[in-house]
Formats: C-alpha cells, structure tokens, sequence
C-alpha cells in the first residue's frame, strides 16, 4: 500500500488528470502501478472517466484491483525503460480489449522507473487505425501466440535496438509461433548457437537466456521461437517463396523477409532495424506495430507506401 504522503501527491495528479482529460476531451485514465492504494477513492475521484490500472510486475496490485471492481491488467515483462513499459501496457490493455477504438488517453506513470511513485502525466490518442487494427489483431496474436511470449520477444527486440551491443548498433528478427513450418521456409546461415541445449535453456522466460541472445544477436541470421517462448534454432536464413507485399520505403532485405515469412506462415515475425533501432512487428505480411527504442517513442502505426516481391532465399541483412 502506498504511503498516506505518496497517497496525496497520487490523487493531487488525478485531479490534474481530471483538468487535463477535460481540456484533451480524454475519455480513460491509464494508470501504472506497483503499489496498492485507495481503490474506492480513486473510483470517486474519476467517476467520469473510463479507468484502467496496469499493475506493473505486481500480481497483489492486480489481485487487489480486481477485488475492488477496478479494471485492471497485469504487465509482467521485464523491467525496462518507462516509456517503453507505456507503451507494453497500451498495448496490454488493448489485447484484453479494455481499450476502445479511436480513444483518447490520460497516462500516469513513474518515470524514473524505480517504482517509488507517480510523477508524470501525459496525454495521447490512439487513432481509429490503431485502436481497430489493435483489438482485432492482437486477440488474434493471443490466441496464436500467447501474449506473456509476445511481449518477452518484444522486450528483448527493443532493448537490442535501444543498447546494441559493445557500443554499436545491431539488427536482427525474432520469428515467433508455427515454428516448425518456419523451419522449413528457412535454412541454416551459420553455427547455430542454440543447438544443443535443452529446452529450459533456451526458454526466452528466463533472464540469462535473453542475456545470451543479446550476446549472438549480433550474428547473421534469425531467431526462431516457438509459442511458448523456446528458441528453436539460430542463425536461420529466410527461404519462403516469392510473395507480393506492400512495405514502407527504405526499409531492408531484414523487413522484406520478415514480411514475407509471416505472410506465408502463421508466424510473427519481430524485426529490429540495425540503422535505427526501430522495432517492427510482421503479421500476414504486414506492419502492425511500430515502437522506437531510441527515441523512447510511443507505439506508431505507418500507412503501405511502397510494393515488391521478396524474392527467395533473401539474406535478413539490415
């Protein structure tokens, strides 16, 4: 439970989001917490709002929400940058389809990312776009791909495009889900740093294994990763065939291939551009999320602007 000082600087920003949500026509109050408060105040305080709180790696604050008939979701990814973890819990949020289409948002959240308490309010739109493709693909990603996989692989994509390795940038893709037909649409394209170890070794839950993938992340080649988060096998170069697909211009043989495995599979395919950092999210051929590490920039969604065939065997170079 937070504090009864902390308790009153938290309520003095829901007044302010109250003003904010007023002036933006705001219409829901996103709230992330890693601590417990006064539920019922809360409801009072915003009873003109559609309120949402995202217990951050706290299964307690959720519990405890839940209890007390607020709506909540449960971010368990790992710890990572605050703007990034709003942007997880936007995309959370949607998944369980507390989010409506065309929404306009009042975030609250720590910035500091020590979890000690509220000390930043922001505001932001999701747009007809984002809100509808959002609710109806991301179900479509749970049911096919767990979500808890989903946003570990996310996680991972975004801290490789955010620190690189050793001080340089690097690009690599993450396929994720129907793994085995992956397998066959691909090839080896070097020594597979994976090979050989057992599945709770190569399991993308665990801490150290996302460390080592950081570490051969560097290495041509793609990651493969089955539904429940197990790599399957490194280092695989993209050998689909030939598919139309429409795709922002000056992206790279990396995106193409991403592109082109999941629209010929039911896989997922997660890409980080190496000039960029840029993390983008494949599905049926197309990009459906947008998030820039670099900048610390909220999610994005980008209109097709250019066409090509992807030809086979494309090397997922950046």
């Amino acid at each position: 439970m937070l504090p009864a000082k902390e308790q009153k600087n938290f309520f003095a920003f829901v007044d302010a989001s109250q003003k904010l949500a007023k002036a933006t026509d705001s219409d829901a109050l996103l709230v992330l917490l890693e601590r417990e408060l006064n539920w019922a105040r809360l409801s009072k305080k915003t009873a003109n709002l559609e309120v949402l709180v995202v217990a951050t790696h706290s299964e307690q604050v959720y519990q405890s929400a839940i209890e007390a008939e607020v709506k909540s979701v449960l971010l368990e990814s790992p710890i990572i940058d605050p703007r990034d973890q709003l942007a997880q819990a936007v995309l959370a949020s949607v998944a369980e389809a507390h989010m409506k289409s065309g929404s306009k948002l009042i975030a609250l959240f720590d910035s500091s990312g020590d979890g000690d308490a509220v000390d930043t309010i922001t505001a932001f739109s999701l747009t007809e776009k984002l809100g509808r493709l959002t609710a109806r693909d991301l179900r479509q990603l749970k049911t096919n791909v767990p979500l808890e996989t989903l946003k570990v692989v996310v996680d991972l994509a975004v801290a490789i495009g955010r620190e690189g390795r050793e001080g340089k940038p690097i690009g690599t893709m993450f396929v994720v889900g129907d793994h085995r037909k992956v397998l066959e649409q691909s090839r080896p394209g070097g020594y597979d740093s994976v090979k050989g170890y057992n599945r709770k070794d190569r399991s993308l839950h665990d801490g150290k294994t996302r460390e080592g993938i950081k570490e051969v992340a560097q290495l041509d080649g793609m990651f493969i990763v089955s539904a429940d988060g197990t790599v399957e096998a490194s280092a695989r170069i993209i050998d689909t065939p030939p598919v139309e697909i429409t795709m922002t211009k000056g992206l790279g043989s990396r995106h193409f291939a991403g592109a082109a495995i999941s629209k010929n599979t039911k896989a997922i395919a997660v890409v980080v551009s190496q000039s960029s950092g840029t993390v983008r999210i494949f599905q049926d051929g197309e990009v459906v999320l947008r998030i820039e590490p670099l900048q610390r920039a909220a999610m994005k969604w980008k209109k097709p602007v250019q066409t090509s065939a992807v030809p086979p065997e494309t090397p997922p170079e950046a």
